[in-house]
């Protein structure tokens, strides 16, 4: 400070320093440090939030941040420091200089005119007329001209009216003392506050826990029960669950804590009497007492060494004969109860009510988190723990934790009560023996029971086996260990309790030690000396048990290490084993370096006995080195380039393929032998945040080529054969949907298939991703398992019918490449295949589908179809067909015409399966005019219900302060929230007019929605709907009032204890406000609009005069001012550690729900506090004075509504008096008291509400799925064509608007029904996910056929097309006479003839009513994900009648019940009864054309395909 570049030079660093103590000049430095920048500078968004707080208008904050000689670059901590000792301690002439260096130059040596009326202008938004009395003679001027003009004019800015002539308000200290949460919590319990905020740590690991989010009943439970008994532990949570919420806050936590471990013995007491009063009356019944009894005998035989159980006085002691003792002995009144003070007597000197208190203690100690207050207490409670836990067997699951026996011994040591000499015998202080040598066992149950082999949170629990089934079996023998007999006892008497430690000499010779290990010094000096005291030990430390490793990656797993194999590891000798309870608490207490938990599994060699796994297996985890993307392609060549990830010049043909991806290690892991691929693959999914289907796990071998894909996610690591140290590949599925390892394959020419990939069955073979091309893969697989199709192309048939003439096709050269790739799909000799060729050929006749975006599998399976139709086309030469309108005749004669003249021009394999014939009519609106005609389809696209209606969820909060419900409620989406009023008002019986609509973020309002607003969705917020008091005529004023002179009704507090004022307040709201409006509007703050009989804030007052008073009200002009209502919002202070200046100390933080308080004209400040208690209490219990202060703030809730800026006032106080609410502002600040916030205020009421029948109702219809029946009802539904879809209708001879209705008229063999998913609405397209139900066997659509005439006769004879004279059958679509199809030269011929057998393949005459048509589903095309992307899977049946998915390379069997069925986009339906040999064409005395593709044609290809 100090240098020439200063503003501040005038005031040295040091001044500052020595005008600040020494605790503020620390306290400002360590805030400095915690917001500035590495170079040690505040920016002045910093500097505007933390220093001067947000109540501070931007514009003045920037201009003291440039006074403090803050730059672009930022304020230095001496700059700032200087600016704040002037700014709270500094004298007029400091302060003046402070003003001119706000407006001056950089230089600091004037004032410009034009730069100081633009910053007064953009701090204060208006220029003062004093300022031009600064420049009268110069439009620039120096610090002398400016400290006189200033003084002259103190209050020419708000600047100079705040530091020259306002009393400051804000210092560089505050030494108001407002208890925090944890010194609130500490004075009402036996807590200190490291305790309290240690135990929050852990009740926020409890919690998290959680499936519900909440520490309930069912995380209670699973965390205490063993050792709690499964009879108590609903009663021992309702102990700590005061207020009956059903779950446990953290207030609860803490307090129940305090009374059952830290208090006084009847305190502790108290606290189980709790546990046992089932019904809460205060009293235990016979039954209780009988259920208290039966749990505190399990609790106690628990607790007991079994071989001492026999001598146990309660040892089989009938739990009935005690609770009847207990009530003749102690039931004063014989009501056949106890109270809690008879309980309080029985349980004196009576060991079963101790055993309770020290399970007790146990658990809030090892469970809950609380640490031992003494060494002691620690040892007893770890030692009682270890004692139960070694009677119980062994379980599958089971993690135990490993600690080095050095530290266990030192730690054994430091915990065991000091032994001394007395009178030549070892004492502890209390005159017991030490005895027995005895180790015990310890284990403890996994969290996750239910699992067989658990995964520990953020860890994979690992395990070898060295373990049997029983405890006693697994114990090694360790010197010293705990001894059952060590087990603290009171005494021998029945009522002993086993709480205190009881010491024995071991034999007449010496003494056995304690501690878990010998006492070499001890043994060897006797007992002569007195050993030395043990020291508390250091952090675990387990590095003598593990191998050190030389890996630089991290691994996935905690399971801490390898364990030694140079040396056998020895139980009791080199490591002890604990629960992991028991971990966590030492590990918390004395801190960890490394954590060993290995796990219980099921023996395979010993009759799946559990046993230990200290060895498990570890892999290296390899990835992908990630390669740069591709270039966006710009040409055909480009797309081309890029298919199976390979470069490619059109000029050359060589090809620049991309470099092999290279494998590097990752991660390491360590998995048990027993875990399944599956839990590998959700561990990996969860750990490294992968997408199930994004990942595939390779075995990689001894040599990197020799690969084994793990896809049987059923079997195990030790059946893989997953090996110690194996390298294990992550494979992550590119971008473009490709696998890494595949184009690695292509690029190598590798495709054949591994003999260990083999399928099982022909057609179980999947297709590579080349690039986004999976829509192109499940449509492909979708019609190879179409089998009379598939059987066509294997037999080679399409080469005796290929069209290489026709110019509607591609030459042949869809249906060669398409037949070859189906041979090698049915093949079964492959796994997967790329379909290169296929890909290319496609792309070569239809660009849309190149490049690597996702495209519609539906336009590409009607391509493919089309392709294959034209290229195996019998027809070479089409003739020409009129097309000739209805003209009134019958639909059989159009339809018959129709088709004949669809199959003069179209005749193959494609026809003969896929094609159908639709019915379309027109009507014209204006004559009436019905156009009919008949149409061929090969698929029909069914449209899907878009969804009109938007669900909506409301809050409804009422004036009882009754717990909020919601509602669910369906509208159209164009309504408006007047329609939703009225829809909430028949469910809630609110009038619509007393219903107020809020937007809730958080803890603030967001919006008030208006009546004709239109509804929406909300992001993030609540909506909810707040009930006001009814409307009510406005009355005539009295004289009285008129004058003022009406007395007024006041309610004391005593009144308000007494429940008048609730009366007085719920009257109100009955009578209703006598000035309220029906719109909910923001009144103008300038405009004189209230009702007549509201009073007028008067107007803003001169600054330095702002102070409301019964006088002078609120300054109106800088509040929001509602109508009929005022917003109250939560609002606590958070102290902070570190800050600037006193008005940041206590920075003001909402929370909690916003109340909207009803206000009318003569509501009373009394009135608020009232409304605001009925909402927020749980009961009517109400101290001397209400817990919280309404006080007035404006819309942000932070700074006051009435005083400005510079007073630093976070909102003047609403006194709790009869006075009349002045309504100068309306919105409210509810500061709770920090005392009553901690301890009273319940914070799971904050979102509690109650759902109404109505959500469920409205949900189900929302997301309710519909059936492939109403699919088919909208499609053959008559629609209403638009304006923008004029018919042309011939009889008119001009366009006019009809309807027009579609009807199915032919059905054929094979059905494909396209779902429109995706559908272009309100100008932009949108995807709906409405889940379709539709049958998978015996689907008839048979009732969607278009109405007939009933024919005269079954058969009749005609001329067939061919020109033959045969007679034609008219059989049923399902019975299918044999066929010929030699090649067929048509002619033009009449609309009179039909056709014969030879062509009544493809006559599918729709059958009558008792001829039903049946289908099953034989494949499926599904869509997952978002419109423009997503992913295509299919499942399909195979010959073997069983199901698979087809997953592009990947094909696995699937059951019907795992088929994603919502997501079914395309289906494809096969007729039963149908003989399809009958579709196989007769090629006998036929050549099959087996001219390969021209080797133009082929020459791109190779240079598109060319590999290394």
């Amino acid at each position: 400070m100090g240098g020439k570049e200063s503003k501040l030079q005038y005031f040295p660093f040091e001044e500052a320093c020595k005008r600040m103590r020494d605790a503020e000049l620390k306290r400002s430095k360590d805030a400095f440090k915690r917001v500035a920048t590495l170079g040690g500078q505040m920016s002045d968004i910093v500097f505007c939030r933390e220093v001067l707080g947000d109540g501070v208008p931007a514009g003045i904050a920037n201009l003291l941040y440039r006074g403090f000689g803050g730059t672009s670059k930022g304020l230095s901590m001496k700059d700032l420091l200087c600016g704040l000792v002037i700014l709270t301690k500094g004298s007029a002439e400091e302060k003046i200089k402070l003003l001119f260096g706000m407006y001056a130059d950089d230089s600091y040596s004037y004032v410009q005119k034009d730069e100081m009326d633009k910053l007064v202008l953009d701090s204060e938004g208006q220029i003062s007329s004093a300022l031009s009395d600064l420049f009268l003679e110069n439009d620039q001027v120096t610090f002398d001209y400016f400290r006189l003009w200033v003084k002259a004019h103190p209050d020419a800015t708000e600047m100079t009216k705040w530091l020259l002539m306002e009393p400051m308000t804000v210092s560089l200290s505050d030494d108001t003392d407002t208890p925090t949460f944890y010194q609130t919590l500490a004075g009402v319990t036996h807590l200190e506050e490291t305790d309290i905020s240690e135990l929050e740590k852990r009740y926020w690991v409890l919690k998290s826990q959680s499936k519900s989010g909440k520490f309930d009943l069912d995380t209670f439970k699973a965390m205490v029960c063993p050792p709690v008994p499964d009879a108590i532990c609903e009663s021992l949570f309702h102990a700590f669950d005061e207020n009956r919420d059903n779950h446990i806050d953290f207030k609860e936590m803490a307090c129940g804590i305090s009374a059952c471990c830290r208090g006084p013995g009847t305190e502790r007491q108290k606290f189980c009497f709790k546990v046992f009063d089932v019904n809460h009356n205060g009293k235990l019944c016979e039954k209780e007492i009988v259920q208290m009894v039966e749990a505190l005998l399990r609790i106690r035989e628990g607790n007991q060494p079994t071989d001492t159980m026999e001598y146990d006085p309660f040892y089989k002691m009938d739990p009935d004969t005690v609770a009847k003792e207990i009530l003749a002995s102690h039931d004063g009144d014989k009501d056949g109860c106890i109270t809690q003070e008879e309980y309080l007597v029985w349980t004196v000197n009576n060991a079963l009510a101790d055993n309770f208190l020290d399970l007790l203690s146990q658990i809030c100690h090892l469970i809950m988190g609380l640490k031992p207050k003494a060494k002691e207490e620690e040892g007893e409670i770890i030692k009682e723990w270890l004692q139960r836990e070694s009677k119980r067997s062994f379980e599958v699951g089971q993690v135990w934790y490993l600690i080095s026996m050095t530290w266990w011994n030192s730690w054994f040591d430091y915990v065991s009560p000091q032994i001394q000499l007395v009178n030549g015998r070892l004492d502890n202080g209390e005159g017991d023996r030490v005895n027995g040598t005895e180790a015990l066992h310890r284990i403890t149950k996994g969290k996750h029971a239910s699992k067989a082999l658990p995964w520990d949170d953020d860890s994979v629990i690992i395990v070898n086996m060295i373990t049997k089934g029983k405890n006693s079996e697994f114990n090694t023998q360790i010197n010293g260990g705990f001894k059952s007999s060590t087990i603290p006892q009171r005494s021998q008497s029945a009522c002993s309790s086993p709480i205190k430690t009881c010491l024995s000499a071991s034999d007449s010779n010496g003494l056995t030690s304690i501690s878990p290990g010998p006492s070499p010094k001890l043994r060897k000096k006797g007992l002569q000396q007195t050993p030395p005291l043990p020291v508390k030990p250091g952090p675990i430390d387990n590095t003598n048990l593990i191998t050190p490793s030389n890996s630089k990656v991290m691994s996935l797993t905690n399971e801490g290490g390898r364990l030694r194999r140079d040396v056998m590891l020895v139980r009791g000798k080199d490591f002890e084993l604990v629960p992991e309870v028991i971990w966590r608490a030492l590990s918390t207490w004395y801190g960890g370096n490394i954590a060993l938990p290995r796990t219980v599994i099921a023996s395979k060699n010993n009759n799946g006995s559990p046993e230990l796994e200290l060895y498990p297996i570890t892999v290296k985890l390899l990835r992908h080195q990630v390669i740069p993307q591709r270039p966006t392609p710009t040409s055909f060549s480009g797309v081309m380039s890029g298919i199976g990830g390979m470069a490619l010049s059109m000029t050359s043909y060589v090809s620049n393929a991309p470099p092999i991806p290279r494998r590097y290690v990752a991660f390491t892991a360590t998995f048990s032998k027993q875990h399944t691929i599956q839990q590998i693959y959700e561990f990996l999914c969860t750990k490294v945040r992968f997408i199930r289907e994004d990942i595939r796990l390779w075995k990689i071998g001894s040599k990197d080529d020799s690969m084994t894909l793990l896809e049987d996610e059923s079997m195990t690591v030790e059946e893989c054969g997953v090996e110690e140290n194996q390298s294990v590949l992550i494979e992550v599925r590119n971008k473009d949907l490709t696998w890494p390892e595949e184009m690695s394959q292509l690029a190598k020419n590798k495709t054949g298939a591994r003999k260990e990939q083999v399928p099982t069955h022909k057609g179980a073979t999947g297709l590579n991703n080349l690039g986004n091309t999976c829509f192109m893969n499940a449509a492909v697989q979708c019609v190879s398992n179409t089998w009379p199709l598939t059987q066509y192309f294997i037999g080679g048939l399409h080469l005796f019918e290929l069209n290489r003439s026709n110019p509607l096709g591609m030459k042949g050269h869809i249906a060669q490449r398409y037949g070859e790739l189906v041979k090698d799909l049915w093949s079964g000799t492959s796994k997967t295949i790329a379909p290169l060729k296929l890909r290319w050929t496609i792309g070569k006749y239809a660009p849309r589908f190149n490049g690597f975006q996702q495209h519609d599998s539906q336009e590409l399976l009607s391509f493919l179809l089309d392709g294959l139709h034209e290229d195996l086309n019998r027809v070479h030469v089409k003739p020409y067909v009129e097309l000739k309108d209805s003209d009134g005749r019958q639909d059989e004669v159009v339809a018959e015409e129709a088709w004949e003249n669809h199959l003069r021009r179209n005749q193959s394999i494609i026809v003969d399966l896929f094609h159908g014939q639709l019915k379309s009519q027109v009507r014209c609106k204006e004559c009436g005019h019905l156009s009919v005609r008949f149409d061929p389809f090969n698929y029909l696209s069914l449209p899907l219900p878009m969804d009109s209606c938007i669900h909506l969820e409301v809050i409804v909060t009422r004036l009882d302060g009754s717990v909020p419900i919601k509602y669910g409620i369906r509208l159209n989406m164009d309504e408006k929230y007047k329609a939703l009023k009225k829809e909430l008002s028949n469910l809630t019986g609110i009038p619509t007019g007393q219903i107020l609509f809020v937007e809730i973020m958080g803890p603030i309002v967001k919006a008030l929605p208006q009546d004709n607003h239109k509804v929406k969705t909300l992001i993030g917020g609540v909506l909810y709907a707040y009930e006001l008091p009814p409307h009510e005529e406005i009355k005539p004023m009295t004289i009285e009032e008129e004058k003022g002179t009406a007395p007024k009704n006041s309610v004391g507090l005593n009144d308000i204890q007494r429940g008048l004022a609730t009366k007085k307040i719920q009257q109100k709201l009955e009578n209703g406000p006598s000035s309220m409006s029906n719109s909910l509007t923001v009144e103008d703050s300038s405009a004189n609009n209230t009702p007549t009989h509201s009073r007028q804030p008067s107007d803003v007052p001169t600054m330095g005069s702002l102070q409301p008073t019964p006088e002078n009200p609120a300054p109106k002009a800088t509040a929001e001012i509602f109508s009929g209502f005022a917003i109250g919002v939560h609002r606590k202070m958070n102290l902070m550690d570190v800050y600037f200046v006193s008005s940041q100390k206590a920075r003001p933080g909402l929370f909690g729900t916003p109340i909207i308080l009803p206000c009318v004209e003569d509501t009373t400040n009394q009135d608020l506090y009232q409304f605001v208690w009925t909402q927020v209490s749980s009961d009517d219990s109400l101290g001397y004075e209400y817990p919280f202060t309404l006080k007035v703030v404006k819309k942000d809730g932070l700074s006051c509504a009435w005083c400005p800026w510079y007073r630093f006032c976070r909102g003047c106080k609403v006194e709790c008096n009869a006075e009349d609410f002045n309504f100068g502002s309306s919105f409210l600040a509810i500061d709770w008291e920090p005392t009553a916030l901690h301890l009273r205020y319940q914070t799971a009421l904050e979102r509690l509400y109650e759902d109404h029948d109505s959500v469920e109702e409205s949900r189900k219809k929302q997301t309710e799925p519909i059936n492939l029946d109403t699919c088919l009802q909208a499609f053959t539904t008559e629609e209403e064509l638009g304006e923008d879809e004029l018919y042309y209708c011939s009889k008119c001879k001009k366009h006019c608007l009809a309807s027009k209705k579609l009807d199915i008229w032919r059905l054929p063999p094979i059905l494909i029904v396209n779902l429109k998913r995706f559908q272009f609405l309100n100008g932009r397209w949108v995807k709906s996910h409405k889940i379709v139900n539709f049958p998978i066997e015996d689907f008839d659509p048979s009732s969607y056929l278009a109405p007939r005439a009933p024919s005269s006769a079954s058969e009749q004879s005609v001329t067939c097309m061919c020109n033959s004279s045969a007679e034609v059958d008219r059989v049923p679509n399902r019975d299918i006479p044999d066929h010929d199809s030699a090649q067929m030269e048509m002619e033009e011929v009449n609309s009179e003839v039909s056709l014969c057998k030879k062509c009544q393949l493809t006559q599918n005459i729709p059958p009558t009513a008792e001829d039903p048509i049946n289908y099953n589903l034989s494949s499926m095309s599904c869509h997952t994900g978002i419109l423009g992307g997503g992913h295509y899977v299919c499942y399909a049946k195979n010959p073997n009648q069983k199901w698979y998915c087809y997953n592009d390379s990947s094909c696995k069997e699937c059951t019907i019940d795992q088929m994603d069925y919502n997501s079914a986009y395309i289906l494809f339906y096969e007729r039963q009864s149908i003989d399809f040999s009958h579709f196989i064409p007769d090629v006998d005395g036929r050549e099959p054309d087996l001219q390969e593709i021209d080797d133009e044609f082929e020459s791109d290809l190779k240079k598109a395909c060319v590999l290394q």
